[in-house]
């Protein structure tokens, strides 16, 4: 890095690179300085839209641009270990969309490579970076509702979404758990960390996805976190975590949240508001300050989002999968690229 600002580089077009590229845009100490697409006519228009001055037709130029300090990966999760690991292949500090990586096995060539390489590596879980969720952890892991005994996150889309639809193409890594539930898994690990055991059950498509997917993580401790996700019914995509001294209720939106709702045995109830100027995607640019704090003190991961917790959410992710029987196009059975054997056998309920 050189000078005051961090320049970044945008590797994909599509909407959620469109979304983090606008809220880089308003950050006075960001710079946006190329981006790249596989279609060069695809990457000048998105240069020409946010004023970019380098627009790549190619992934690889991206990551060979020595006046690049990070690069955002923002393609469909699919290509996040090709695209990912040829920035930091290229001396590139990289934030990379969540879900992290299509499976483990992808997620820990990635961090491995980071830490060969000497190079910042972060999931893109701006939910992590929020101040509100900053504050509700704080206040879980300070006691304020006692031990956590169960955590109840959801995230649905009414949809519906045709066979067609990313969402729906397993060569895409479709279905809901991976796109959706993401967040209400990273949600319960947490406050959690990581289940000593999980059990599912799924709907799933004709083609092989997963339509809505309900999990119990479960602990050590005794306590349980119960995550659901859909893409075939918008839900309340609430969250909340009990305590055996109280409960924090976070209404729609617990990813982003505008408030939450602390209640304390014995006590009045406390209601938690984000700051005016937090808007509904003030997270991304939560998430941007995060990598740059990071970039300037020479770290090469965020405390907020460690690479041990994004390996630990994966692996939570895949077990799911195993247990609900949905494997894509190219990937061995979880079971086996894990090299133990699971609890239990696929549980799946047919669409």
């Amino acid at each position: 890095m050189t000078g005051q600002k961090v320049r970044w580089g945008i590797l994909a077009t599509g909407g959620m690179a469109a979304t983090f590229t606008a809220d880089l845009v308003d950050l006075p100490d960001a710079e946006v300085v190329a981006v790249a697409s596989r279609s060069q006519d695809s990457a000048r228009a998105f240069a020409e839209r946010f004023g970019i001055g380098r627009a790549y037709g190619d992934w690889a130029s991206l990551a060979r641009d020595e006046d690049v300090d990070v690069v955002y990966v923002a393609t469909p999760h699919t290509a996040h270990r090709q695209a990912a690991g040829l920035c930091l292949e290229n001396g590139r500090n990289v934030l990379c969309e969540k879900p992290f990586t299509l499976n483990l096995r992808e997620a820990e060539e990635l961090v491995a490579l980071a830490r060969e390489q000497g190079r910042f590596l972060m999931e893109a879980m701006w939910m992590y970076c929020n101040p509100l969720i900053r504050r509700l952890k704080a206040l879980v892991d300070d006691g304020a509702i006692g031990e956590v005994r169960s955590v109840q996150a959801d995230f649905g889309l009414a949809g519906p979404f045709p066979p067609s639809h990313r969402l729906r193409d397993p060569e895409l890594g479709g279905g809901a758990l991976l796109d959706l539930g993401v967040y209400p898994v990273s949600f319960a690990h947490l406050l959690l960390g990581e289940p000593s055991d999980v059990a599912a059950r799924a709907v799933l498509s004709d083609e092989g996805v997963d339509l809505q997917t309900g999990a119990l993580l479960c602990y050590d401790s005794g306590a349980l976190a119960s995550v659901h996700c859909s893409i075939v019914g918008g839900t309340a995509t609430q969250a909340s975590v009990t305590g055996s001294r109280g409960r924090i209720d976070v209404p729609y939106g617990f990813y982003y949240p505008d408030r939450f709702v602390l209640h304390r045995d014995g006590r009045d109830t406390e209601e938690f508001t984000a700051d005016p100027a937090d808007g509904p995607r003030a997270s991304l640019r939560h998430e941007a300050a995060e990598v740059m704090r990071a970039l300037r003190a020479g770290e090469t991961e965020s405390p907020l989002v460690p690479l041990d917790g994004t390996l630990a959410v994966m692996r939570t992710l895949d077990t799911v999968r195993d247990r609900i029987g949905v494997r894509y196009p190219g990937e061995r059975p979880v079971r086996e690229a894990q090299g133990a054997e699971g609890a239990q056998g696929p549980v799946v309920t047919p669409a």
